[in-house]
């Protein structure tokens, strides 16, 4: 109900106080906006069903929304990033299979069915699939608790695929579902710092391929990597060394122009494929083995065979492997979704997570069973990708054929690629990880959030990779809890000469009214922040009237606006304000309940406790309706002969309100 009361007319605005929903319906509805927020199916809503039939099938499976529409011109800029990237992709698909343990070729196998799959499922036109660092280490780290690498490589890499299988049917099911809320609570912090810290200890894990050791210790931890460095000081090859510091300027020089002259991007995407090649010819021509520098070893020409007879559920490694993979599933989904979304903002189009985390179940199910490990979409190659100029997912095919062009012709020759350049090109890869500015930007901005991602990087440099992940998102999940435990209440006023309120903190030339008290609050109302919500309300009670001393306080106007939800805890305790507050002699009202909050409030009575006269659709009209409320009440103890003094007191006009109002401003100020 509610309304404005000017020159003297009444102006109605009612609030909708319908016959409360059915619990189906409200539960169709909260299910609706969990999962399915986006309302992917309103294109299909009105339409023949043959066209229905035809956007379902475009919907989920995306290239046949932009096949049909496809021309020579876009052709033309995906068949450069294509190549482009595919320059990238072998040296990295190498490097980073060494760093996961595995056999080199495995890594080249990363590149192409995974990216056909996504080609197929995937709605990022920007995002170029493979291997990456920072999952390929994590998944070693945990395989390796089970089976070592050295002692049984067979059993070793059929774990990795069925860690992969179950990483890609949690991704699937993840996005099937509409779960992609889980992923949200890897939050930008924990990612930036994760990230620096694995890259840490990556870097210091190449130093046994820069150094030309044999032995390595099979811990992530900073400690035992630099105790294992040191510790073997004169197995130290100092030619390998002085090869591998070159290779390492190189690549960084690379980086730098790209930098300085980003028209020149081409120069830094292809500093890796010069380093192999340079490392190949320098190796063969020079015998380098000889001189203590080890090589990759025969690698075989041929596609990708078929690996989906390898995967093994032996019940004694399954609870491991299935650890492995959704962890690092989770890692790869929170880095891939972010960094498509990063890449379409730039191009101002949207990506459907849930659509992205289907795409890549599919393509880590249908890499389990050809011979490929955990993918996702790193940033280096995305980048590289996206300013090569791609307009389509036709740049992951085209990178698929090349890349299976070098597999059933090329492969035997990256057999002399030496090692020290591999860890050359993860040590330049992985520097780039290691974000100071935005360390930096997050002290600045928030000092939480600071905190969550050096919990990461600490947690993952010197304890382990899994152990700081889950430290960090243990403190985001905190935070979170602590904005919904402790909501935001505040005292709002009218800034002159508007109709807008705002908190008085924030603009304290805002003024009320004598005797009126607006309070906001700012999030659903549940059993974990009522008690919070109650004593913040009761304080802004305490400290309005020792401020006003001269207009005591009749209403209490509550701004539900804010409010999606409350629950049984919370209604009792807008039960015990409503008491409290008659006690003191005040009235509560409340102002722009949501339909949700309005449904339990009637259900609860306690819209007939306050009355319908007592719910307003704005708080300027709950306002208007308080202040002819205690006009009224004035004349009405005037009548009754009430003395002079208390009449001076509670009379609301003009000249008073402007004494008050102009008491509370000097008093803020």
């Amino acid at each position: 109900m509610g309304g404005n009361i000017r020159n003297g007319e009444h102006i109605h605005h009612d609030v909708n106080f319908s016959q409360p929903r059915s619990f189906g319906t409200i539960l169709k509805s909260d299910l609706k906006e969990t999962f399915f927020p986006d309302d992917p199916f309103r294109q299909f809503k009105g339409q023949p069903p043959l066209t229905q039939a035809k956007k379902a099938l475009q919907y989920f499976i995306p290239i046949f929304q932009w096949l049909p529409k496809y021309t020579l011109s876009s052709f033309r800029y995906d068949l450069l990033a294509g190549i482009t990237i595919t320059s990238l992709a072998i040296p990295q698909g190498i490097s980073y299979a060494k760093l996961a343990n595995l056999p080199p070729i495995i890594g080249l196998y990363c590149s192409f069915v995974p990216p056909l799959v996504y080609a197929i499922f995937g709605s990022s036109k920007d995002l170029a699939v493979g291997n990456v660092a920072a999952a390929s280490l994590l998944l070693a780290a945990e395989i390796q608790t089970i089976v070592d690498n050295k002692t049984d490589p067979d059993l070793y890499r059929n774990l990795i695929f069925t860690a992969t299988f179950i990483t890609g049917l949690y991704q699937a099911i993840l996005g099937i579902f509409r779960l992609g809320i889980l992923v949200d609570f890897l939050s930008h912090s924990v990612i930036v710092g994760f990230m620096g810290g694995t890259a840490v200890i990556i870097c210091l894990q190449q130093l046994k391929g820069v150094l030309g050791l044999k032995k390595f210790t099979r811990e992530t931890d900073v400690v035992s990597v630099l105790k294992s460095v040191f510790s073997q000081f004169h197995e130290w090859n100092w030619k390998t060394a002085v090869i591998g510091i070159i290779f390492l300027v190189f690549l960084l020089f690379t980086r730098h122009v790209k930098k300085k002259k980003p028209k020149l991007f081409w120069v830094n995407a292809i500093g890796p494929m010069v380093t192999v090649i340079v490392g190949c010819l320098f190796a063969y021509f020079a015998h380098a083995e000889k001189y203590g520098i080890a090589t990759v070893g025969h690698l075989n020409k041929g596609l990708s065979p078929i690996s989906i007879r390898l995967l093994n559920f032996d019940p004694k490694y399954l609870p491991a492997v299935a650890k492995a993979g959704i962890i690092t599933g989770t890692l790869a989904l929170a880095e891939g979704i972010a960094i498509a979304r990063s890449f379409a903002m730039m191009k101002m189009e949207q990506i459907d997570g849930n659509k992205e985390m289907i795409a890549f179940g599919m393509m880590n199910i249908a890499g389990s069973f050809t011979s490929s490990y955990l993918t996702t979409g790193p940033f280096s190659k995305s980048a590289v990708n996206y300013n090569a100029g791609c307009k389509t997912a036709m740049s992951n095919i085209v990178m698929a054929f090349c890349m299976m062009l070098t597999l059933l012709f090329l492969a035997p020759l990256f057999s002399y690629t030496p090692l020290v350049s591999l860890s050359a090109i993860i040590m330049a890869a992985m520097l780039g990880l290691i974000d100071y500015e935005e360390a930096i930007r997050l002290f600045k901005v928030d000092k939480f959030d600071f905190v969550i991602a050096m919990s990461a990087f600490l947690g993952v440099a010197f304890l382990s990779m899994d152990v700081g992940l889950m430290i960090s998102i243990g403190l985001s999940i905190l935070r979170a809890l602590l904005y919904v435990a402790r909501p935001a209440v505040s005292n709002i006023k009218r800034i002159p000469n508007s109709t807008l309120y705002r908190d008085v903190q924030q603009y304290p030339s805002a003024s009320g009214v004598p005797g009126i008290l607006v309070l906001k609050l700012g999030s659903p109302i549940y059993f974990a922040n009522s008690s919070y919500v109650k004593e913040r309300i009761t304080r802004y009670v305490e400290d309005e009237k020792s401020t006003e001393k001269d207009c005591d306080i009749e209403h209490v106007i509550l701004d539900l606006g804010g409010v999606t939800s409350i629950d049984s805890t919370g209604i009792e305790m807008l039960y015990e304000v409503r008491r409290n507050a008659e006690k003191r002699g005040m009235k509560i009202s409340i102002s722009n309940p949501r339909i949700e909050v309005v449904e339990k409030l009637m259900l609860a009575k306690f819209i007939n406790i306050i009355g319908k006269e007592s719910v307003f659709i704005s708080v300027d009209e709950a306002i208007e309706a308080c202040r002819f409320n205690l006009n009224q009440s004035k004349q009405e103890r005037r009548s009754s002969n009430v003395s002079n003094e208390v009449e001076d007191d509670t009379y609301i006009d003009d000249d008073k309100l402007s004494r008050c109002s102009s008491t509370s401003l000097s008093r803020r100020q």
